[in-house]
């Protein structure tokens, strides 16, 4: 049996890329190195999709501890000839560690790094190992594919501390059987050496397999399957086949292991979303999964993890007759299509990836994709007029315009600068963006957008700063305490009888909620006794004696808050009622028009009020009555809302005593 040796490159008389200068192709992106592999990585399984196939490329990261069992074999083929100084190979560093972690991608339904194995044969179509293995900068030979000139696999050596990879694949020979291929590649700095025939430099690139040759070859079939088992890779089924690489001591930016799957899962569903949703009644076309030490990460499911949902739903809409054209009209082209949708919704609590992508407690953004819809990025729009509102877009390229937008990204595929094209490619980026700007400002009703010098400010917030400067007004966020017209109701003194009656802010939400107090009590055949009771008076309205002590009172139990019930968004507000007996409760909902300060409780023609989900108990029950009966104690209840779009929300609890006959 062959087995594998290391083989460093030295300078040919004609010259070669140093290490450094290919390591520094990917240029100095501004995402994280976990967050460029699973975008690179995931790109090119999709590139290296099997054509026509039916079934989903199954992509996957695997954390895992070199255990005892697979450790030995790990020091004993991975030192053999290789460079002695550690300086020039850190993989010796990696292999004195008492425990050694490695991370492998891997992608099954694709076709493997099939296609010569020496640089100078791969001539034809099929040159998946050369360009991957051997070669720097070959032009993308998939139509309409994620990647452009396969500077993205240097992302796997960078994030090795060695710069040390393992490549591990299974492609279809040209006789229609299979082969497995094994080959280890180190990417690190060029140095000098001085040996017998006198001082010699290499370029830093070296690869480990067969050395038997003059040129260092993969271990192919049952030798490949042979060292993957002892260095305990996960095998390949008989008719399968993938590639996978094998990261040696990953960095993880400080994180720790499960930590940092956690946070893989989540740089997959906001990177990868497209790819996991089912569009036109087919299924998804890829899987994706993360695993640490055996234990599964699970990737967020877009659809009903907020807010990647509103980007779906904004997808959907692009798809849809919802959708609309973008055009250049000098020199005329169809750019692509825009989808857009707002949402009422709760401020975020943005997760390690939201954040890298500069997405905080406001979804206010496009994703921008190419064709093959891999999200290039998510660029902002104007901030909406109120702070619990939010938008999202879609805008994918017209497939006439991939290459145009293909040459405006960078080696990280996260932008398009139209500064790095000619004249017309980059009037069509600078439309685009233009045309996404002027959509935008149709949905927020902004006609122009914000004057020179003025500030971003959601008027939710505004009206917190000033409600102060209102005389004979109290709140926050804009909200008063008034009453509907010809009730009869006071508004009630902060004394012993009334507890949180002002109007607040839910969780730095700017929604207000305004919260007007009715007590009365009630017969058992409906009659009103007492409306309007004042403290000290002791008789009903039907002469018997109610005590003070059980006029009935609505304890309000912290802030209001926005929370999701299935794709809702509603507003929710928790209450006791302290004093025993049945009581029945209503609603009392009325909206604050954001820069009118005006209460309405009647809307518009076709305009919207926030109206009562119902009544959710301890337990998680939904009670659906626009007034519902309530045994009073210290159970927690919720009133539950679905407030009106593009305003602002007031909610009042009322209660009733109802007395037994």
């Amino acid at each position: 049996m062959t087995e594998p040796r290391w083989y460093s490159q030295p300078y040919p008389p004609e010259g070669a890329s140093a290490a450094e200068g290919i390591r520094n192709q990917l240029g100095r992106p501004e995402l994280d190195l976990l967050t460029i592999l699973v975008r690179e990585s995931a790109q090119n399984s999709w590139d290296a999709r099997i054509p026509n196939s039916s079934e989903p490329v199954d992509y996957r990261i695997d954390m895992w501890a070199v255990g005892p069992a697979h450790s030995g074999a790990w020091r004993a083929l991975l030192q053999a000839d290789a460079p002695t100084a550690t300086v020039n190979f850190p993989l010796h560093a990696t292999l004195r560690q008492g425990t050694m972690r490695v991370l492998a991608v891997s992608d099954r339904g694709t076709r493997g790094l099939g296609g010569p194995t020496r640089a100078n044969d791969a001539v034809g179509p099929e040159r998946d190992f050369v360009s991957f293995i051997r070669n720097i900068g070959e032009p993308r030979d998939t139509a309409l594919g994620g990647g452009t000139y396969g500077f993205g696999k240097g992302i796997f050596y960078l994030l090795s501390k060695s710069g040390t990879v393992l490549v591990h694949s299974r492609c279809r020979t040209p006789h229609g059987g299979h082969e497995t291929r094994l080959i280890g590649c180190s990417l690190w700095k060029s140095y000098v050496t001085t040996e017998a025939g006198g001082s010699r430099r290499y370029t830093g690139r070296h690869w480990w397999g067969d050395i038997s040759g003059d040129v260092v070859e993969p271990l192919v079939g049952h030798e490949a399957d042979e060292v993957a088992h002892r260095l305990g890779l996960r095998p390949f089924a008989p008719d399968e086949t993938g590639t996978t690489v094998v990261v040696i001591d990953p960095n993880l930016d400080e994180l720790q292991p499960a930590e940092a799957a956690d946070y893989l899962a989540d740089t997959v569903a906001w990177h990868l979303w497209p790819k996991m949703i089912s569009a036109d009644g087919r299924p998804p076309v890829m899987r994706f999964s993360v695993t640490c030490d055996g234990v599964q990460h699970p990737v967020p499911d877009p659809r009903s993890a907020r807010p990647l949902n509103m980007f779906v739903a904004a997808y959907e809409a692009m798809t849809s007759q919802h959708g609309r054209d973008l055009e250049c009209m000098k020199p005329k082209r169809h750019l692509g299509r825009l989808g857009l949708v707002k949402r009422i919704m709760p401020p975020l609590e943005p997760t390690r990836a939201q954040r890298m992508l500069n997405i905080e407690d406001l979804i206010h953004h496009v994703c921008l994709m190419r064709p093959a819809e891999l999200v290039v990025t998510y660029r902002p729009g104007p901030k909406p007029p109120s702070a619990n509102q939010g938008y999202a877009g879609v805008f994918r390229a017209d497939e006439a315009m991939d290459d145009v937008y293909a040459k405006a990204e960078p080696p990280t595929h996260d932008a398009w600068n139209p500064h790095s094209l000619d004249r017309p490619e980059s009037t069509y980026i600078h439309t685009t963006f233009r045309r996404i700007d002027e959509a935008l400002n149709g949905l927020l009703s902004l006609s122009g957008g914000a004057r020179p010098g003025a500030s971003h400010i959601a008027l939710g917030a505004a009206s917190s700063l000033f409600s102060g400067l209102v005389g004979g007004a109290w709140g926050i966020g804009g909200a008063t305490d008034y009453s509907k017209p010809g009730s009869t109701a006071t508004r009630p003194s902060r004394d012993s009888h009334t507890e949180n009656t002002k109007p607040r802010t839910g969780q730095g939400s700017r929604a207000t909620v305004g919260r007007p107090s009715d007590t009365s009590v009630v017969g058992a055949d409906g009659g009103v006794l007492g409306n309007g009771w004042v403290p000290g008076d002791t008789t009903g309205g039907d002469g018997s004696a109610l005590q003070q002590r059980r006029r009935p009172r609505v304890q309000y139990v912290g802030d209001p808050y926005y929370d999701d019930r299935g794709d809702t968004s509603v507003l929710v507000q928790e209450f006791r009622l302290p004093v025993p007996g049945p009581q029945r409760v209503r609603i009392d909902l009325a909206v604050t028009l954001p820069g009118t300060g005006g209460r309405e409780t009647d809307p518009p023609i076709g305009a919207s009020m926030p109206l009562l989900v119902g009544w959710e108990d301890e337990a998680g029950r939904l009670h659906a009555h626009d007034a519902y009966v309530i045994e009073g104690g210290e159970s927690v209840w919720r009133a539950l809302v679905r407030p009106a779009p593009d305003t602002m929300t007031e909610i009042g609890i009322k209660v009733e005593a109802v007395r037994a006959s």
